[in-house]
């Protein structure tokens, strides 16, 4: 298995416009799961008990419906969305069709990993701003995500390289983008070039996104 230079340099058309049909993707699920799954992985947190907004049924709830979505296979949810997609951007195929999907997934994968890292921080630097009278808004605002940012940040990245395989996968329903690109031409056309081509993209995306993701996560970590 080889790759045909030439035949490459014919695609690279193709490949430019899956590549950005990705970032589209992956950016809009992204800003999606951060303005969403971040109150959600808050709101699990302080909800939980002892801590200063501790509540029970929201807990229960919230923790429910984001284990569920969680539990379901990316390409069940895909199939599963359809009606809601087509409600939302009036189609089912296209990359803005699958960011309804990635969305979807991201929203709850995030929100578990931003409780996580508020889950990190010191019980006891909450009870001192709650003892200097902080509200629970300025406790938020000012102590968990100040405290946390490190991890966030770090969440942010694993939401990213999550929704990079995700996207990949959404070709195979015709989402549009790499995975796309990898099933028509490389997958139905025994086409070794793009397959190979496609791989060596997301490779080389994945690992970028991680070391910028460290730098930055480590760059606001007031520990270090």
């Amino acid at each position: 298995m080889g790759v045909d230079f030439n035949h490459l340099i014919e695609l690279i058309p193709d490949i430019n416009t899956a590549f950005l049909q990705t970032i589209y993707m992956i950016a809009i699920s992204l800003v999606i799961a951060i303005v969403i799954g971040l109150p959600v992985g808050i709101l699990l947190y302080v909800t939980d008990k002892g801590l200063f907004l501790q509540n029970r049924s929201v807990q229960v709830i919230m923790g429910f419906l984001v284990n569920l979505i969680r539990s379901i296979p990316f390409i069940i949810l895909l199939v599963a969305l359809i009606p809601l997609t087509n409600l939302i951007v009036g189609t089912t195929i296209g990359p803005s069709a699958a960011s309804v999907s990635l969305s979807v997934a991201a929203i709850p994968f995030f929100a578990r990993i931003v409780e996580t890292a508020l889950r990190e921080i010191d019980k006891g630097v909450i009870e001192a701003a709650i003892a200097a009278g902080a509200t629970p808004w300025m406790i938020i605002k000012d102590v968990l995500l100040l405290e946390a940012r490190s991890g966030i940040i770090s969440g942010i990245t694993l939401t990213l390289i999550s929704l990079i395989g995700f996207s990949a996968m959404a070709g195979t329903v015709g989402g549009g983008g790499i995975g796309d690109l990898a099933i028509r031409f490389g997958y139905y056309r025994y086409d070794n070039t793009i397959m190979i081509a496609t791989v060596v993209i997301l490779i080389v995306l994945v690992q970028f996104v991680q070391l910028l993701g460290d730098f930055v996560a480590k760059a606001v970590d007031k520990r270090k």
